[in-house]
């Protein structure tokens, strides 16, 4: 009995559902997969990038899901700049690097089939700026051309850190060629500088306000100096990645996108995410200078970068861009 009143209902159901038709035809069955979501294919990323404060983007991105969504599974590997995350991509240690644009430009020119996928910050157009270089209260440093014959730390050589930082000298009448420049990490820096081994040293937050709180003098950022706006870092991988797992890279590609945009306008969750994974008081990751994140390249100053690096001799030619940038 039970069976046949519910039955019935189907029926009666049924006949008005076809009644508020348009051609009296029966409603079709819905799909199986209406409102279901398409899968997402997952992937296994494997990114190498600074333990600094630009790394925020990701790390904040990562607690709002947003890797998640496009289906990727991100392990952050420590890298010392961008021309040290190279051999990693060559080795397949790394599937992605995030890195000043120097390490794909040398890649490049050198043969390497290195691709820039994506800017991911730039430098700030006024004071104060995401890098600086900062001196002992010892050295007597006080403006960019007492830097001459002085010792000054980047963390990777050869790179626009000391390329901005010879121009800088230079537009204040030093003399950059005295310059002896020393590879310090740049967590290493403020203990360098208390030891007294280096006199200055290129290095972003949190570890500039550690030695300007020791008494350091800050001369101000040396891409401000320079060319104002100029990328920070930028998102690069190999041609045979892109040709081998196209879809990792365009899921890495829109998902890093969208982190940078979530970075761009969730200020406090990058702050709170900088200073859980830099193990900072929450006070000094409120105090840090953030980039300007973004993924477009358009914005990089590329070119300023690679006519400035011909100017001081170190490239022979310019990497073509054409190539380099991913299509």
């Amino acid at each position: 009995m039970k069976r046949s009143i519910l039955g019935a209902a189907a029926i009666v159901a049924a006949v008005a559902l076809a009644g508020c038709t348009d051609s009296g035809a029966p409603a079709p069955a819905p799909s199986p997969t209406d409102d279901v979501p398409a899968p997402v294919e997952t992937y296994d990323v494997k990114v190498a990038a600074l333990p600094i404060a630009e790394t925020g983007a990701i790390w904040a991105a990562l607690g709002a899901g947003i890797f998640e969504e496009h289906g990727i599974n991100v392990e952050i590997l420590p890298a010392q700049g961008g021309a040290q995350a190279i051999p990693g991509l060559v080795s397949g240690e790394v599937d992605f690097a995030i890195g000043q644009p120097f390490g794909p430009f040398r890649a490049a020119l050198a043969g390497e089939q290195v691709r820039l996928l994506t800017n991911y910050a730039n430098s700030l157009t006024t004071l104060p700026d995401v890098n600086s270089v900062v001196a002992s209260a010892a050295s007597g440093v006080q403006s960019w051309k007492d830097l001459s014959g002085k010792k000054v730390s980047v963390n990777s050589p050869n790179a626009a850190g000391d390329l901005t930082i010879r121009a800088a000298v230079a537009n204040d009448g030093g003399d950059p060629d005295s310059i002896e420049f020393v590879v310090v990490g740049f967590p290493d820096a403020p203990g360098q500088i208390e030891a007294g081994t280096i006199d200055a040293a290129w290095v972003p937050d949190p570890f500039r306000g550690m030695i300007v709180a020791a008494g350091g003098t800050d001369l101000g950022g040396p891409y401000q100096a320079t060319i104002p706006g100029l990328t920070v870092l930028t998102n690069f991988t190999l041609q045979s990645l892109i040709d081998s797992e196209p879809g990792k890279v365009a899921a890495w590609t829109a998902a890093l996108t969208e982190a940078l945009q979530y970075a761009a306008t969730h200020e406090t969750e990058v702050r709170a995410a900088i200073a859980k994974y830099l193990d900072i008081p929450q006070a000094a990751a409120d105090g840090i200078v953030l980039p300007t994140f973004t993924a477009d390249l358009g914005t990089a100053h590329l070119e300023d970068l690679i006519d400035l690096a011909l100017e001081y001799g170190y490239f022979d030619k310019s990497p073509d861009l054409s190539t380099l940038i991913a299509g």
